[in-house]
């Protein structure tokens, strides 16, 4: 029996996928038609889940969100600490879990480069995309007194091209850079 360890290679990747979440989560692009910023955070994230699989994909997100909870500036617009995860948008920042969680799950059901499994990861990411921001809706809409509706059209559907197309590059990405890592024996196979 195959007994899985974590291993120095694969704990270095995790931490270079969390460095990079931390380094997109920041970048942002204010729109005019909503108080919540474009962020590359959730490409970075799709990006970790499709290159580590769910358990180390999810790690890294985790440690991201830890990262900013302590105070360092690593949400969007360079903000962090526990107003920002408890203040109206923190329930999108809480959503990248979901999309850690489902994407990694279909990363993992679905390894590989053909069209078929890049098509299954895609559809994981659009589906944990979905849950993040009907959780990230609920919550801007009761912490910001808003209305549904009006949380949806501030905090969800001017970013969904935004989205897909991150979903898009993801996918055409995540899964080579994947194979790679693995025929190096960088990351360990599950």
């Amino acid at each position: 029996m195959e007994q899985k360890s974590f291993t120095a290679y694969q704990l270095a990747v995790t931490g270079l996928m969390t460095a990079l979440i931390c380094i997109l989560g920041p970048m942002t692009l204010t729109i005019p038609v909503s108080p919540i910023p474009i962020s590359l955070a959730n490409l970075a994230i799709c990006l970790s889940v499709l290159i580590l699989g769910m358990k180390f994909g999810t790690l890294s997100c985790l440690l991201y969100l830890l990262i900013g909870l302590i105070g360092l500036p690593v949400f969007s617009g360079f903000s962090g600490g526990v107003g920002k995860l408890a203040g109206p948008t923190g329930g999108y920042l809480v959503g990248y879990i979901f999309l850690a969680l489902i994407g990694g799950y279909f990363a993992d059901k679905f390894p590989g480069t053909g069209i078929r499994e890049r098509v299954m990861q895609a559809a994981g990411l659009l589906l944990g995309a979905v849950v993040l921001d009907a959780f990230g809706t609920i919550w801007l809409a009761y912490m910001a007194h808003m209305g549904f509706g009006e949380a949806l059209w501030a905090g969800v559907i001017p970013f969904i091209p935004g989205d897909l197309a991150k979903i898009f590059l993801a996918a055409a990405v995540g899964p080579a850079v994947r194979k790679r890592l693995l025929r190096q024996n960088l990351l360990a196979k599950e």
